[in-house]
């Protein structure tokens, strides 16, 4: 009997068996401590070529996740960082309140919307089977798909749920359209199904390849700046895929991947029923457990200091007025949880958001403070100096007009574009 790889994000990257027998597939696994602070994975030849941060819906926030999905097929349309072969598929029920059954699992390259490359579309096994259930808060690992994927390119990773999942594990903030369809159809090329669209991505929280030439994963780790909030809709144009353009271009298949774990409202310090759990507790989870993992370039905190001017309830609950220096002490932490994991981690300057709607003067206090301690401690193994590379040069409390999106927060794709090309790639080779 082949090994299924589940596991409970509690102990994530623990493989066992359909037996329950701990078991280690193919390669070594990292084992994550409690509270989700995860030591690197051993190196296997693997690398994550796209991942997204796993989230619990909130009825805060209209979404097909609240109510999930009976009977239905959700296509997600990701963006491949690199190349590679033997593709798995990470599944998750990370924020599920029941088992989740999936009944069939398909990738395949998209060829424009919900369609398919004629050809391309392979079915996705667990164990040797075609069907996997996730216990409360587990991931599923898939067995090795044989397709060659190629770097930057959209594909299509279907999921059938043939029973009520429950509220559904999902990322919000996908910058993509996605489908769902009633019934089963993972294995469908034609996209007349899918009827229903959506911009989050559901139950689907990586995608793996080998590829002996990548020197490993570079984890974008952040807010909704790193999320790409406010760029087009398809048209991959988050920081984070600007940045694997320009490896890929410079350094062809040698290229380490990008993945972006960045959360639209994440703070460093505290939850959000909306927008996820704090940037210290998920960074085992989300950054340090991702295949290959050798960098992580971070860039959180603003939220922390815009929320400290909202009002005590909804999304922004709980309302703590944080300091600079309880920001600082965060950071603080999630260096060292990527030090002792043999991980570099460059700090990002936070950019300017004079005229967005929860700036004040003493917001702006802490975020030139905090500015001041990334660019100055030498705590980080090096600094990306985003807010310098996208401020206003006749008022750097402001955005660039040429870089706004318009809310004065995030911004536009040609101003994700200079976040990318800010970045010194010298840090990352």
């Amino acid at each position: 009997m082949k090994a299924l790889n589940w596991f409970s994000t509690a102990t994530r990257r623990v493989i066992v068996s359909l037996a329950g027998i701990a078991v280690l597939v193919g390669t070594a696994v990292a084992v994550a401590a409690p509270g989700g602070a995860s030591a690197a994975p051993a190196a296997s030849g693997s690398d994550a070529t796209w991942a997204a941060s796993p989230m619990a819906p909130t009825p805060l926030v209209p979404n097909l996740a609240n109510a999930g999905f009976d009977n239905q097929t959700v296509r997600n349309i990701v963006y491949t960082s690199v190349g590679g072969s033997d593709l798995r598929v990470r599944v998750s029920n990370t924020f599920g309140m029941t088992a989740l059954q999936i009944g069939r699992v398909s990738v395949g390259v998209e060829l424009t919307g919900a369609q398919l490359v004629r050809g391309t579309t392979h079915p996705v096994t667990f164990g040797g089977r075609a069907s996997v259930t996730l216990p409360v808060g587990a991931e599923a690992v898939s067995d090795p798909v044989s397709l060659q994927v190629s770097p930057q390119e959209n594909l299509a990773v279907s999921v059938y749920l043939p029973l009520p999942t429950g509220p559904a594990t999902y990322h919000s903030g996908a910058q993509q359209t996605n489908y769902v369809a009633s019934g089963n159809h993972a294995g469908d090329v034609s996209a007349a199904a899918y009827t229903t669209t959506a911009t989050s991505w559901y139950f689907v929280d990586g995608l793996d390849v080998s590829n002996a030439q990548a020197p490993g994963t570079i984890v974008a780790f952040g807010d909704s700046i790193t999320d790409g909030a406010a760029s087009q809709v398809g048209a991959n144009d988050r920081w984070p895929n600007f940045l694997a353009r320009r490896l890929n271009a410079q350094l062809g298949a040698s290229a380490p991947s990008v993945v972006d774990e960045g959360i639209g409202g994440n703070r460093v310090l505290n939850d959000s029923a909306c927008f996820g759990v704090n940037a210290l507790a998920r960074f085992g989870r989300d950054a340090l457990s991702q295949p290959g993992v050798r960098d992580v370039i971070l860039l959180e905190g603003i939220n922390d200091i815009g929320f400290s001017q909202e009002p005590n309830t909804g999304c922004f609950a709980p309302n703590t007025n944080v300091t600079a220096g309880q920001i600082e002490r965060g950071y603080e932490q999630i260096i060292s949880m990527a030090h002792a994991a043999g991980v570099k981690i460059f700090g990002g300057t936070l950019t300017p958001f004079k005229g967005a709607a929860y700036w004040s003067p003493a917001a702006e206090a802490k975020r030139e403070a905090v500015n001041n301690w990334i660019r100055t401690s030498g705590a980080f193994d090096g600094v990306i100096d985003f807010a310098k590379a996208v401020q206003s040069s006749f008022d750097p409390l402001y955005f660039n007009p040429a870089y706004n999106s318009g809310d004065n927060l995030h911004p536009n794709d040609a101003g994700y574009e200079a976040m990318g090309n800010a970045i010194d790639l010298a840090l990352l080779q």
